[in-house]
């Protein structure tokens, strides 16, 4: 301080000298800075703060929103984690901008500042344009909620539940325990197997001598015992639907049935449908299909075949053919002829 004093005294900065030039130049420079550039630095800032407060606002509530609409947890989750890189990316890309305004707003030269960064940029971009893709792939598979957290996929062939998911990548488990990580940018087509509902188709296979007619009688009543049961009924969408003949291979007769339920709950349905037949089949004396069995046409054979409950006499009397132990009709290859 006695010293700045002791060169005012000296008169080092009087007007018209080297320092004195310098002083008054320094003076000229701060008033233009105050006068012209710091109100435009103040705007940017200003600016710049503003429009961050609005981009953390519309991100909140884009999480709301997606909260109100949705009742499935996992889509709370992957909308927080959109809207956090969303925040990110959005305030990154606006401050970046600011300072560039500030920069030019002081009289630098952004020249090779914008060309350095442009190389970097295109560097960058070589070198990880991999990784670009998969969270370009993972942000679009957010946003338009293709799957979730615990859903039930088919991606890239492989099939499980989904356990983790990220702009990255995503781990599929499959029912033997294997985890699959599948980088997003391989993600081309996905299976959701747990939405909106499930349809399942159970081939019932009988022997030819049982009538359709008695089959899709006896198929349709225990169907709907099914569904009505207390256990399986919350899971059916609609009534079971029996299509009646699907095919006929041998002595193998196909009869089709569709089970339509909540999505992923079809199993216990089926499960329990497939033994109730079973025991129906066995009350009621008809056989499994077998495409390998020989169908003769007897019918004293299909009577046997075909007979329900018999009482003691006429089961000694005429005792069950095995239709396995029928033979085949001879046929003389060169006349066609039986």
């Amino acid at each position: 301080m006695y010293f700045f004093a002791f060169l005012l005294r000296t008169g080092i900065f009087a007007e018209g000298r080297f320092l004195g030039k310098i002083l008054d130049e320094w003076i000229g420079d701060a008033q233009e800075f105050v006068h012209t550039k710091l109100p435009r630095i103040i705007f940017i800032l200003l600016v710049a703060f503003i429009l961050t407060r609005l981009i953390s606002v519309a991100t909140q509530r884009m999480i709301r929103i997606a909260d109100r609409k949705s009742d499935r947890p996992g889509r709370h989750f992957q909308v927080k984690t959109f809207a956090s890189i969303l925040r990110t990316t959005l305030n990154t890309v606006l401050w970046a901008i600011a300072a560039l305004q500030i920069f030019s707003a002081l009289g630098a030269n952004l020249g090779p500042l914008l060309a350095g960064a442009s190389i970097i940029g295109v560097a960058v971009g070589l070198a990880a344009q991999t990784i670009v893709k998969d969270v370009i792939n993972g942000m679009l598979i957010i946003l338009e909620d293709q799957f979730n957290i615990g859903d039930v996929v088919r991606l890239t062939g492989m099939t499980g539940t989904v356990e983790v998911m990220s702009l990255r990548r995503t781990e599929v488990r499959d029912g033997d325990g294997t985890l699959y990580v599948i980088p997003n940018s391989q993600i081309t087509t996905v299976a959701n197997l747990s939405r909106d509902f499930s349809v399942a188709t159970v081939n019932v296979n009988l022997d030819f001598s049982a009538t359709p007619e008695k089959v899709i009688s006896l198929l349709t009543s225990i169907a709907m015992d099914v569904r009505k049961d207390p256990a399986f009924a919350p899971v059916f969408v609609a009534d079971p639907q029996i299509l009646g003949v699907d095919s006929i291979v041998g002595s193998q007769v196909v009869y089709p049935v569709v089970f339509k339920t909540q999505a992923t709950k079809q199993y216990g349905p089926i499960r329990e449908f497939r033994r109730r037949v079973r025991d129906a089949l066995e009350q009621n004396g008809m056989l499994p299909g077998d495409p390998n069995r020989i169908f003769t046409g007897d019918k004293a054979a299909q009577a046997q075949l075909t007979m329900g409950h018999r009482t003691p006499e006429e089961a000694s009397a005429h005792p069950p053919i095995d239709p396995t132990a029928i033979p085949a009709k001879a046929i003389d290859p060169f006349t066609a002829e039986s």
